[in-house]
């Protein structure tokens, strides 16, 4: 989630109105910032989460793995003032998703006792939270959902779509493996699925860069498979 309001939604205008408050309430709780290298983990998949961290610049990404090896890529995010583990905060469990440096980074430690204990005491505070996690939430869902319901073929032309249209939060991967990882599936089946866009003569792929070659065509094609 984002320290600042997202601009949509029920409650902006109170959130807005009071995010002077929250932001300088919220910085009370800072115990040190730390510095991350690219590829470092800010946060593990597993372990117990007893401080949030708060990205105000720089590229960070997550992914859960399963046991079998299998990894989803969420994709990776350019962050504006980021906050992370605030989930396990509400839910007081082991950390769901591994957060990742994708290049050099100063991350602020926050003391989430003291978060707990500030939104304890400024139950207010808690419609920040409960207002960006709901969008994070629906963000998340629509991904999820278009992985399980389509084909990979539609899924990296609805992709695409998106990102030329710039609808998207989280960024794609300037790798096929984690692209592959970002749709759920492997390398040799995303590459096939690319290829077969290319064939249809609605993309092109020029020195690892894909690109829309007809924004049209790729949009009826999207709509006829929906």
């Amino acid at each position: 989630m984002q320290l600042k309001p997202y601009q949509t939604g029920r409650f902006t205008e109170t959130l807005n109105a009071l995010y002077d408050e929250f932001r300088d309430a919220f910085y009370q709780c800072h115990l040190h910032s730390r510095f991350y290298q690219a590829g470092e983990v800010i946060l593990q998949q597993g372990q117990p989460v007893e401080h949030l961290y708060l990205v105000s610049v720089g590229r960070v990404s997550m992914n859960i793995s399963a046991i079998n090896g299998r990894c989803f890529q969420l994709g990776e995010v350019d962050c504006d003032h980021h906050i992370f583990g605030e989930m396990e905060l509400f839910s007081q469990t082991a950390c769901q998703w591994n957060v990742v440096a994708e290049e050099q980074l100063d991350v602020d430690v926050i003391c989430l006792k003291s978060v707990a204990d500030l939104i304890t005491h400024r139950p207010e505070f808690t419609l920040f939270f409960a207002s960006a996690l709901a969008n994070d939430y629906q963000d998340s869902l629509d991904i999820y959902t278009y992985r399980l319901l389509h084909p990979i073929t539609y899924n990296i032309a609805y992709d695409l779509w998106h990102r030329y249209q710039d609808k998207v939060i989280l960024g794609s991967f300037d790798k096929a493996e984690q692209e592959a990882e970002r749709f759920g599936t492997s390398s040799r089946v995303y590459r096939r699925a690319v290829k077969e866009l290319i064939d249809k003569g609605l993309i092109a792929k020029t020195n690892g860069e894909i690109s829309i070659v007809d924004i049209e065509a790729l949009k009826s094609f999207i709509f006829e498979c929906d």
